[in-house]
C-alpha cells in the first residue's frame, strides 16, 4: 500500500477533478485493487476521527463535556468502518444498475471508482469532526463537494452524456442520502447503547480473525442486512439490465424497485391522497396555506405534503412523507433505530419507540422551537415542526389520523 500515491491521488481529485477524471476512467483496476489501494484508508478516516472526537475529546455543550465509553466508542468506530466499506460497494452497484437508464455504459469496475473517488471529498472533510462547531461546516462542505465530483465522475467513468448527468447524479444521491441515513442511525445506537459494545465486538455483528484481517459479517446484524441489500441490488442490476435490452418498462421499475429493498413494486400516494390527511387546524392553530407534490425519477418516488398553520404568534409546519419506493430502506432503517435521549440545560433531543412507531423529538425551551416526528407504517413520516410548546407539536401530528394513514401501508405495493 502506498500511501504517497494516495495522498497523491486525494489531492488530485480534489483540486484538479476535471483533468484528474479522465485519468482515472483510463487506468486499469480491480474492486480488490481499488478497495486495497485506496478506500481502506480514506474511508478510515470519518471513522477514526468519530471515535477521537466522541470518546478522547469529548462533545461539549453548555459548559459541559460528554464522552461516550471506550469500549463502546471504539465498537461504534469498527461498526462505522465496516459499514462505510459495505455502503461504497451498494452504491457502486446501484450507479452501475442506472447507467443504462441514463445514456451511460455499464461497467461494475467503473462505478466503483465513480464511488469511491467521488466519495473522497466527504471522507477527508469527515475527519474534520474533532474541531469544535466548524467541524461540522466542514464535513457538509465536504459532502456537497462530493455531489460535485461525481456529476463530473459519472460522464468519464460510465460515458454518461452531460445532458443527462444531472438526473443521474440526482437520483444516485437521493439513493445515497437515505443509504448514509441508515449507516449513521446504526452507529448512533451503538456509540450511546454501551450494551451493543459485546456484541459488536465479540462476533455478534462483525467478527474480525486471520492474520490479513480478514472480517466475518452476521448475516442478522445490522453490517448483514446491508450486505444482503447488495447481493440484492446486484442481482437486480442484472434483472435491470435484461429488462432494458427487452425494452419491458415494467420490469426495469421491478428492477429498480427491489433495488431499494422491496418485495414487489410500490408506488407513492397520489399528492390528493396525501394532502387530504392535513386538518384545517393543528396544534390549536387555523391552517392558512396547503401544498402537496409527488416526486418520481427511474423507480424513486416520493410524496410530501405540507400544511402551514399559525395564529401570528405561534406557528407550526405539518408535514406528512410518502417514502414511496423509498419503503423497503426505511423499514431497514426502523428495524435498527436505537432509543436515545440527551439533555441539556436549553432543552432535549430523544428518540423512541411507541405503539410499534419510531418517534423522534426535540425541544429548544429557550427559543420555544422543536420538532417532533412519528414513522408510520414503516412506510410514512409525519412530522410537525415550528415555535410552539411541544405538547402542541404532538397533538398536531396526533391530529392526522394516523391509524387510517397506517392502513395504508400495502397500498400501491404490487409483489413481484
Amino acid at each position: 500500500m502506498d500511501f504517497g500515491k494516495i495522498m497523491a491521488r486525494a489531492r488530485a481529485i480534489l483540486t484538479t477533478p476535471k483533468t484528474e477524471w479522465p485519468v482515472i476512467a483510463a487506468e486499469p483496476a480491480t474492486v480488490q485493487g481499488l478497495y486495497t489501494s485506496y478506500i481502506l484508508v480514506l474511508a478510515a478516516l470519518p471513522a477514526v476521527a468519530g471515535f477521537i472526537k466522541n470518546s478522547l475529546i469529548g462533545v461539549s455543550l453548555m459548559g459541559m463535556t460528554w464522552r461516550a465509553p471506550f469500549g463502546s466508542g471504539l465498537a461504534g468506530m469498527v461498526l462505522q468502518y465496516v459499514l462505510s466499506l459495505v455502503l461504497v460497494y451498494v452504491m457502486s452497484l446501484i450507479v452501475n444498475a442506472l447507467a443504462p437508464s441514463f445514456g451511460g455504459q455499464k461497467e461494475p469496475v467503473q462505478a466503483l471508482k465513480a464511488v469511491a473517488y467521488a466519495w473522497t471529498a466527504s471522507w477527508v472533510a469527515g475527519a474534520a469532526v474533532i474541531l469544535p462547531w466548524i467541524g461540522w461546516l466542514i464535513a457538509i462542505a465536504g459532502g456537497i463537494y462530493s455531489i460535485y465530483l461525481l456529476y463530473l465522475g459519472l460522464s468519464a467513468t460510465m460515458q454518461s452524456p452531460v445532458e443527462k448527468t444531472a438526473g443521474y447524479t440526482a437520483v444516485s444521491i437521493i439513493i445515497g442520502i437515505v443509504l448514509g441515513w441508515i449507516v449513521s442511525m446504526i452507529v448512533a445506537g451503538v456509540v450511546g447503547t454501551a450494551a451493543l459494545t459485546g456484541a459488536a465486538m465479540s462476533g455478534g455483528h462483525v467478527t474480525f480473525s486471520g492474520d490479513n484481517g480478514s472480517a466475518t459479517v452476521d448475516k442478522d446484524s445490522a453490517a448483514g442486512k446491508l450486505a444482503e441489500m447488495g447481493a440484492r441490488a446486484e442481482q437486480a442490476s442484472k434483472e435491470l439490465e435484461a429488462a432494458q435490452k427487452s425494452g419491458d418498462t415494467s420490469a426495469q421499475q421491478a428492477a429498480m424497485s427491489k433495488m431499494m429493498g422491496n418485495d414487489g413494486n410500490v408506488q407513492s400516494l397520489s399528492a390528493d391522497q396525501i394532502k387530504a390527511f392535513l386538518p384545517d387546524s393543528a396544534g390549536g392553530l387555523k391552517r392558512q396555506s396547503l401544498s402537496a407534490e409527488r416526486s418520481a425519477g427511474v423507480g424513486v418516488q416520493i410524496t410530501v405534503a405540507h400544511g402551514q398553520y399559525g395564529d401570528g404568534s405561534r406557528n407550526i409546519e405539518l408535514e406528512i412523507s410518502d417514502t414511496g419506493s423509498m419503503k423497503g430502506m426505511m423499514a431497514v432503517a426502523n428495524a435498527f433505530a436505537a432509543e436515545s435521549e440527551q439533555q441539556t440545560d436549553n432543552g432535549y433531543e430523544k428518540t423512541y419507540s411507541k405503539d410499534g412507531r419510531l418517534v423522534h423529538e426535540s425541544w429548544d425551551k429557550v427559543n420555544k422551537t422543536g420538532d417532533y416526528t412519528v414513522v408510520v407504517g414503516q412506510r410514512f413520516s409525519v412530522k410537525a415542526s415550528g415555535n410552539a410548546e411541544i405538547d402542541q407539536l404532538k397533538d398536531a401530528v396526533n391530529s392526522v389520523d394516523l391509524s387510517k394513514l397506517e392502513s395504508l401501508k400495502n397500498e400501491g405495493v404490487s409483489k413481484n
